[in-house]
């Protein structure tokens, strides 16, 4: 008997599954754990291995398509096996939409026998008879033109004032068509929304309906820090670890960590029976990937030293660019941090990881003059843009939490006692 691939459950609240790409066609061979399927849910993608030795008999949910936790999405059998498949209810509708739509196709056929029919001349139409004989000519029901002649009789002028309509109508006709041809030439590919893609709009969109989003801006001089972090990593060089090379990212999450414990109303969440403040800090670290945007998230971040931050960011970025992350890994973050310095961004626009409170955009450091006293210095200047839900707090004890990442990360040791 034929196995099936299931649409498996990949977390607590996935209802359905979206097939990103067979890695096999119907009648390959595959072995028992050869991956035969991709297949993605709201936030990660998975592939999903053979459960038997034998031939891929049939492929029930192409790629881009979506199916029910639970139900076949291929079959693995034998060559030559018949697959019986269970009805569904959309597939016993089938039979029922085929004969509305068989019915619909013959009433629009009717139709159009009908509105094609030539009118039957009657008998009363009053026309000249050269007016007749071209409009006979040129092909023209002559109970559809309109006589302006004495008693609405119709003249020669009036055929002739048809004919040239009618050529009007078709040059119209043709130029519509060539734009519709040049159209098609020059129309891109459209893919449809799938997969993570579609959830990522779908929750953006909805973070951005849902709450009362507000961006500041603030830059933190992170010279000292720079120096920091240069100084570490040769002490890694002599005698550490080489994968123990601190960030800037790490230094960030630490100081974000100690910002949130200092002002807790940021680290919360509206709800519907009001504001939710957390004992706990889970942060949040955005990674992007080719396809899109994961969030893994660190738990108990406020247990961790700027070491074990750093050891935890490594490797759950490198898992989640490897497609290893758990559900329970992307889940449950109170606050997230955005790093686009990689791409030379300096300030932008973050949007709230709902139900989140903040978020922590961070830009590319520059070096800039900086003015400490009356003597010009060359500082690195790190631009940081704070999104924050102006629902549950206001722009005072926001622009204070900036600046209490700010104050740490130009004063690194502060945030390492």
């Amino acid at each position: 008997m034929a196995a099936d691939v299931i649409m498996p459950k990949l977390g607590m609240g996935m209802k359905e599954g979206t097939v990103v790409e067979w890695k096999k066609a119907a009648g390959d061979e595959v072995n028992k754990g050869d991956v035969v399927v991709v297949i993605s849910s709201e936030k990660i993608e998975m592939e999903v291995e053979a459960p038997t030795d034998g031939v891929l008999l049939d492929i029930v949910v192409g790629a881009g398509e979506v199916a029910p936790i639970g139900t076949a999405i291929g079959y693995i059998g034998q060559p030559g096996e018949k697959v019986v498949e269970v009805a569904t209810p959309a597939a016993s509708s089938a039979p029922q939409q085929l004969v509305e739509r068989e019915a619909k196709k013959e009433e629009s056929n009717v139709s159009e026998s009908l509105s094609s029919t030539p009118a039957l001349r009657k008998a009363g139409v009053k026309i000249s008879p050269v007016a007749r004989k071209i409009a006979e000519a040129a092909g023209l029901n002559i109970e559809e033109l309109a006589g302006t002649g004495p008693s609405g009789r119709i003249t020669k002028e009036d055929v002739e004032r048809a004919i040239q309509e009618r050529k009007s109508d078709e040059v119209a006709a043709t130029q519509q068509v060539v734009s519709l041809e040049a159209h098609r030439e020059n129309a891109t590919q459209t893919m449809p929304m799938t997969g993570m893609r579609k959830v990522i709009a779908e929750r953006m969109h909805e973070s951005l309906r849902n709450s009362a989003q507000l961006t500041m801006t603030m830059r933190a001089d992170v010279t000292d820090l720079l120096t920091l972090k240069k100084q570490a990593a040769n002490q890694a060089e002599n005698g550490q670890e080489a994968g123990d090379r601190l960030t800037v990212t790490d230094f960030i999450a630490r100081a974000v960590v100690r910002a949130l414990r200092r002002h807790a109303q940021m680290n919360s969440a509206y709800t519907d029976s009001g504001i939710e403040t957390y004992n706990h800090v889970h942060l949040g670290i955005a990674v992007a990937l080719e396809k899109g945007l994961v969030v893994p998230v660190i738990r108990h971040a406020e247990r961790m030293s700027v070491l074990e931050l750093s050891r935890t960011i490594r490797d759950l970025s490198q898992r989640a660019r490897e497609n290893q992350l758990s559900p329970e890994e992307m889940s449950g973050s109170t606050f997230t941090i955005t790093n686009l310095g990689a791409y030379h961004v300096e300030t932008f626009t973050p949007i709230l990881n709902s139900p989140e409170t903040g978020i922590l955009g961070v830009g590319v450091a520059h070096d800039m003059p900086v003015y400490i006293g009356e003597l010009l210095h060359r500082r690195s200047l790190l631009p940081l843009s704070l999104t924050f839900d102006h629902r549950v707090l206001d722009g005072a004890p926001a622009a204070a939490f900036l600046h209490t990442i700010k104050e740490y990360l130009e004063h690194p040791y502060r945030m390492l006692l």
